[in-house]
């Protein structure tokens, strides 16, 4: 279900002009990674609430990045808007030719769901070389990610240790 050579690869391609893609993409030198539907189900609010708990000196230099659309967006943004320092951006909905750029590029990618049967985004992620934060109700979870080797898996809906998980 995953074309694991296009994330590969073109994360690969990413990392070699890593300079120029941030500058064309808009994206911070360093920044946690959403990808998804920003619904109130993908736990899009305890991202957002753990972000904000950061460290205020790690936040001045790691930024948050969403990637995809949906109805929670406005009100993300408008949460969004106090939380200083830190540099949080909604990029919308992306073509999944231009995922591996985003993933080649994060710290992480932060996958809090409150309920997903697998979560193909963790599959392009590591695909891609990411590091993964996910919660223990992600179906991919058990499968794929080595809570403190290839990333961490927390509670879902716990701020606090996704909190915890993102500044590791």
């Amino acid at each position: 279900a995953v074309d694991n050579a296009l994330f590969s690869e073109g994360a690969q391609e990413a990392r070699r002009d890593a300079a120029n893609v941030r500058t064309r993409l808009e994206l911070p030198d360093r920044y946690f990674l959403y990808v998804g539907r920003l619904v109130e189900a993908k736990g899009v609010f305890e991202l957002l609430d753990a972000y904000a708990k950061l460290e205020e000196s790690l936040r001045s230099i790691i930024g948050l990045v969403f990637v995809g659309g949906g109805k929670a967006r406005s009100q993300l943004e408008s949460r969004a808007a106090p939380v200083v320092p830190g540099k949080i951006r909604f990029v919308g909905f992306v073509q999944k030719e231009q995922l591996p750029a985003y993933y080649a590029l994060c710290d992480a990618l932060i996958f809090p769901t409150h309920s997903d049967p697998w979560g193909l985004v963790v599959n392009e992620a590591m695909a891609s070389g990411s590091a993964i934060v996910t919660t223990d109700v992600a179906g991919c979870a058990a499968d794929l990610v080595e809570n403190g080797g290839n990333g961490f898996v927390v509670a879902s809906k716990s701020v606090t240790p996704l909190a915890d998980a993102m500044q590791n």
